[in-house]
């Protein structure tokens, strides 16, 4: 990341046309290794990415969304591991999440709602209300109540309209219970398990999908490896994904 910030750090406007597709290489780049699926040291990003981009065509068709969603789940899996201290992945989704669901733990911020929503914050918010320690937010978490923890943040009509359209076209790619796969990784987006979010009843779910234990399984030593076919199941899941879609049960709203 150093490296990349260091040689394409400016954008001359006198640059031939290669060397503008190179800036653009490298700052997609660093968007990826710095934001979206930054590394646990905050300064590496994996080369294997700069191959998605060789034809700007294709890699817009490339599912982004999910490759992101599912390198936070497989970091989150991580953390929470004893003596790990350091996390990687959309940390910004994640705080996103968190401060829209989690009001009396977000910082105060007299500011509009833009897109991205998490932006909010980023006009000297107050902490002062915020505990600092992990046991004091522990306790905090703690003593709230059901009515406390926001389901449906992004209902409120002030939010919605700073969303684009684009975004709510098709609310089943909310929903769809299925297996996201990125490389050696399989993570499951267990829809299921948080209905109501999704504005729907919540049933009792089942247990979470065994995957067998695939974290061992790392690139290393298997340069020849057919992942596609070794993931077949679960790519062919994601095919399918329409078909693994939860019962939806409207939430019904007594007078």
């Amino acid at each position: 990341m150093a490296w990349l910030r260091r040689n394409f750090g400016e954008l001359d406007e006198d640059l031939t046309k290669v060397k503008r597709e190179q800036h653009v290489h490298a700052y997609i780049l660093m968007a990826i290794g710095g934001i979206l699926m930054s590394d646990k040291s905050q300064n590496l990003v994996h080369l294997r990415w700069l191959l998605k981009l060789v034809n700007f065509r294709e890699a817009h068709e490339l599912n982004w969304g999910s490759t992101v969603l599912a390198t936070l789940y497989w970091e989150m899996c991580w953390a929470t591991q004893p003596r790990k201290i350091k996390i990687g992945g959309f940390m910004l989704l994640l705080q996103s999440l968190a401060r829209y669901r989690l009001p009396f733990l977000h910082p105060e911020a007299n500011y509009c709602y833009t897109f991205p929503l998490v932006t909010r914050w980023n006009h000297r918010p107050s902490y002062a209300r915020v505990p600092k320690e992990m046991r004091d937010i522990q306790l905090l978490l703690d003593q709230q109540s059901e009515a406390e923890f926001v389901w449906t943040p992004y209902k409120d009509p002030t939010i919605r309209e700073c969303i684009s359209s684009e975004f709510l076209v098709n609310p089943n790619i909310w929903h769809m219970n299925l297996s996201l796969v990125v490389y050696v990784n399989v993570e499951m987006h267990e829809s299921n398990r948080v209905m109501r979010q999704l504005r729907l009843r919540q049933s009792i779910p089942v247990a979470p999908q065994d995957l067998d234990d695939p974290y061992p399984i790392d690139l290393r030593g298997r340069p020849d490896e057919i992942w596609i076919r070794f993931h077949g199941e679960y790519i062919n899941m994601w095919n399918n994904r329409y078909e693994f879609l939860p019962p939806q049960e409207a939430i019904v709203a007594l007078e």
